[in-house]
């Protein structure tokens, strides 16, 4: 199968997923109207429309619907055939070409651009051309122009292939030395109600029910409030070290505050929420040998920063 045959079929699931013509062509690279001109050939192809367009939505027919499972296995085929190739040739191969993740802003902008360039230049990538969108919005990987997410807990789509980076990271909670000298340290998770809390807001979610594990294996879920919320993890860390509250945080993104003593882990006899780190891809074909290189290098970095501290705040 000759590959300028599979684009058709790369676009035309690809509008299936995204439900929008100019989505899919932007996923893709391609311009709004040559990709409506390369499903109406399609359609002449297949003999009907695959589509119902209308102002307001774009919906499959029954055709798209019985043509759309086949058109997934035949990709599927091609791609697991293409990631059998590199992996039998290319397993030497350094990280080339475009590379374009999505990740977190915090995690992002401290450390994983740095480790990013860092297995670059070990690896000798002189042809890597990488572009990076840091943003705590979870990027939808099959709508908008990346190829690769690295993102905190579970994957939200079966579609996405994931490797973990830090199965076993937490949240934790988290102040400064100068917010706990002025507001006393909580002790149990109930006290946090009478405490200043750094709120995070993802998408239209805002997480403000924070959650602890009891050493029964229970958890407490606490109701938090205060006069601050952000939708970046960044500025809620920045508040944290500023003394304006409390931050309930991915170890990871404040483990280097921590071991220098700018913020304190609090409640340390309790369990933070779980909040594994992972590295997504939409098709096992995008996971090369170099790319699953880079994420083992990129967990071995990760792994340090995971290891809790022993608490040395004993202020009231």
């Amino acid at each position: 199968m000759k590959t300028d045959r599979l684009a058709p079929l790369q676009l035309f699931v690809a509008v299936a997923e995204a439900g929008s013509f100019s989505a899919a062509a932007r996923r893709l690279g391609l311009g709004p109207v040559q990709a409506s001109a390369t499903i109406a050939r399609l359609e002449r192809e297949l003999g009907g429309r695959l589509f119902e367009r209308s102002t307001r939505r774009l919906r499959l027919t029954d055709a798209g619907e019985q043509w759309l499972p086949h058109a997934r296995e035949l990709l599927t085929a091609w791609e697991d055939g293409q990631a059998a190739l590199r992996g039998a040739g290319g397993e030497t191969q350094p990280l080339s070409g475009t590379v374009r993740v999505s990740l977190p802003s915090d995690l992002g902008r401290q450390h994983l651009w740095r480790w990013i360039e860092e297995f670059a230049a070990q690896e000798g990538s002189t042809d890597l051309r990488l572009e990076l969108r840091i943003s705590d919005r979870l990027a939808d990987l099959v709508q908008t122009p990346v190829d690769y997410a690295v993102r905190y807990g579970e994957p939200p789509d079966s579609r996405l292939i994931a490797l973990p980076l830090a199965p076993d990271n937490a949240r934790v909670l988290c102040a400064s030395p100068a917010y706990l000298a002025r507001h006393g340290t909580p002790r149990t998770p109930d006290e946090l109600r009478g405490h200043e809390c750094l709120r995070f807001v993802l998408g239209d979610s805002l997480h403000g029910r924070w959650r602890f594990g009891a050493s029964d294996g229970s958890w407490q879920a606490v109701e938090v409030a205060g006069a601050r919320i952000a939708d970046d993890g960044g500025l809620v860390r920045e508040w944290a070290l500023a003394g304006l509250g409390l931050a309930y945080k991915s170890r990871l993104d404040v483990a280097a505050d921590l071991a220098a003593g700018r913020l304190v882990a609090l409640l340390p006899q309790w369990q933070g929420e779980p909040a594994p780190l992972h590295w997504m891809a939409v098709g096992r074909h995008r996971l090369t040998p170099a790319l699953r290189r880079l994420a083992a290098f990129l967990r071995a970095r990760c792994e340090p920063l995971g290891t809790a501290p022993p608490s040395h705040h004993t202020g009231q």
